[in-house]
């Protein structure tokens, strides 16, 4: 590449691996990280998401609120700093108060948070949990809440969303017809009546084709 120089040179310095390196990592250290010192600024950004169960006739709004860190730089990121859960039903007031602050205290320590999903993603009910629309299958009032923070992880580039390929779309698709045209169509269904619960995907679109059980939604087959 050529650079023409229109003003007088005044200095110059010859810039070796070793002070590149060391000039990278003063500006990874002057980077503005998330810890629990952040001061919370007067105005965040964030997303409402609302959880519908049928164990209950109102619904739940989550929020979740983000910081924006090194703004207006190539390094700028949003992260996670509060959440807030309401609902007009208070009888789970306070565990899910007492849940908000923990998962709050965690978004604001800093680091990968990522692990509160999993870990909420596991709680079971005792006393069972529910299906949603499109048969995907709840363990839990908590499991569904940390759902909730999957898809808001993920809407903010934390966690990334697995794509499945054009190929493994059509396969899919191909086989949803083949199933469809031996036990009759599922109009109106996200997948058909007979499917049973992928272990995968937690969601009701498992079928048996050519003597293989195989997951409509996340392509999981149990012959590999």
């Amino acid at each position: 590449m050529i650079l023409k120089i229109n003003k007088k040179i005044v200095g110059y310095k010859v810039v070796t691996k070793e002070t590149a390196e060391a000039a990278k990592q003063e500006e990874q250290q002057a980077l503005e990280r998330m810890h629990e010192n952040v001061e919370r600024p007067e105005v965040l950004v964030g997303s409402t998401y609302k959880i519908k169960t049928p164990q209950s006739e109102h619904a739940l709004y989550i929020t979740i609120n983000d910081i924006i860190l090194n703004q207006g730089t190539e390094h700028e990121e949003r992260r996670p700093y509060e959440i807030f859960i309401n609902s007009k039903n208070m009888e789970h007031f306070q565990w899910v108060l007492a849940l908000t602050r923990v998962i709050s205290a965690v978004f604001r320590k800093g680091g990968d948070a990522c692990f509160l999903v999993e870990e909420l993603k596991a709680v079971f009910d005792p006393r069972g949990g529910y299906f949603k629309k499109g048969g995907v299958f709840m363990p839990s009032l908590v499991a569904e809440i940390g759902y909730a923070i999957e898809s808001h992880l993920k809407h903010i580039g934390m966690i990334k969303s697995e794509v499945m390929s054009d190929h493994q779309k059509q396969f899919l698709e191909e086989k949803r017809r083949e199933f469809e045209a031996q036990h009759g169509s599922s109009e109106g269904q996200a997948f058909p009546e007979k499917a049973v619960l992928c272990t995968k995907c937690s969601t009701k679109a498992m079928v048996l084709m050519d003597g293989c059980m195989t997951c409509l939604n996340c392509g999981e087959s149990k012959c590999g």
